[in-house]
């Protein structure tokens, strides 16, 4: 028995984010929104189009675009004051941008701090801001999700889930890829294939989210080498963008496991990308998850042709050779002992994808995982 979280309205196609004014009049009865992006974006040029746009359609729109890297408390707060009136959130951008909009539409709706739904500490409320979503990455499938993911006052990756974080409507536009760095692709890209194969083989996977997970696996994997060496290509880029939002759903059904464990345990301790935190976890790991193999772990690997999850440690290094992803950390992990990754590891917030992962995970496990992490060389 399984049951599957619902799943947003969603459109796709290049040149989609055009509609996306039009799509924000008929939401509802609104005339205030706010609009978030990180600043990179926002400097395109991409927040004044979008402005323009809301204001041809009858809707004021602010802008938060006071933010980069992944999201912390203050950048919550000052979002969550920056939509004060408004009706409706808009998130463009990475899954930064789409958990702080996601986080912003709850607490704009009830006044309340972030930190009083972090952990699911109380219950969020059930009237937020309606939201859209437009990613401009392919990796976190934060537009599927009922979780958001931000830093609290200790630096220590905090959560706050909730189907009354979900989108309303998103909007998928592979042009909106192009631009991503060949790193930030390739990064983006292993993350979203990982969150497919994390669903599909950990303790809470099932059939329901299976169907989503595997064709994810399959568009990842057939389509990012090319998107990372040929960014215009939007046949490739599609595909993982659409693949990520597959990994998405997915995920928001069943979680991940030990690989982003250890991606969120390094970002409790420095900065570094999640993507890379995640491919380096997943790769790190994967040899140890396949040598007891399950049905699922097996059912995955023949999802993308493989014959068994034997070849999959081979596989994902022989992709992530492809994309140019090197092996290292952020030079900020010179100060990083594998005994502090260790206890990391463990740490309540990251338990549960402890416990999901489809191999018991002892503490003498987390020890080697992080000795092999931190043996790893560090570049700027």
């Amino acid at each position: 028995m399984f049951s599957n979280s619902f799943i947003p309205d969603m459109r796709f196609g290049a040149g989609s984010f055009s509609e996306t004014a039009a799509a924000a009049a008929v939401l509802g009865d609104i005339d205030r929104a706010l609009v978030v992006m990180d600043s990179f974006l926002a400097a395109s040029g991409l927040a004044n189009r979008l402005i323009d746009d809301l204001r041809a359609h009858g809707i004021t729109a602010a802008l938060f675009a006071d933010f980069a890297g992944e999201p912390k408390l203050p950048h919550l707060q000052a979002a969550t004051r920056a939509a004060k009136g408004a009706q409706q959130v808009i998130g463009v951008g990475g899954g930064s941008a789409m958990d702080i909009a996601k986080i912003t539409a709850c607490c704009a709706a009830s006044g309340q701090d972030p930190m009083f739904y972090a952990l699911a500490a109380n219950p969020l409320p059930k009237n937020p801001l309606r939201k859209i979503l437009v990613p401009t990455t392919a990796g976190t499938g934060a537009e599927m999700s009922a979780t958001s993911i931000f830093a609290g006052d200790e630096g220590k990756k905090l959560w706050i889930w909730g189907p009354e974080t979900k989108a309303d409507l998103v909007i998928l536009d592979p042009a909106l890829t192009v631009s991503l760095p060949p790193h930030l692709t390739a990064w983006c890209g292993m993350d979203a294939f990982i969150h497919a194969f994390e669903a599909a083989t950990n303790r809470n996977t099932h059939a329901g989210v299976q169907l989503y997970a595997y064709e994810a696996m399959r568009l990842v994997a057939g389509a990012l080498e090319t998107a990372v060496k040929a960014p215009g290509n939007l046949d490739a880029r599609g595909k993982v963008l659409l693949g990520s939002c597959y990994a998405g759903i997915a995920v928001d059904n069943c979680g991940t496991a030990i690989a982003h464990n250890i991606s969120h345990a390094l970002a409790g301790l420095a900065p570094i990308r999640h993507g890379l935190a995640t491919a380096l976890g997943f790769e790190a790991t994967l040899p140890w998850l396949v040598a007891a193999p399950t049905a699922e772990l097996d059912a995955a690997a023949k999802a993308i042709g493989l014959a068994s999850a034997q070849e999959l440690p081979g596989f994902t290094s022989d992709l992530m050779d492809r994309c140019d992803i090197r092996r290292a950390l952020p030079v900020a992990f010179d100060a990083v002992s594998p005994d502090e990754l260790a206890n990391e590891m463990g740490a309540m917030e990251n338990r549960p994808m402890r416990r999901a992962t489809a191999r018991d995970v002892v503490d003498g496990d987390l020890v080697r995982f992080a000795e092999v992490i931190m043996s790893l060389p560090k570049t700027a």
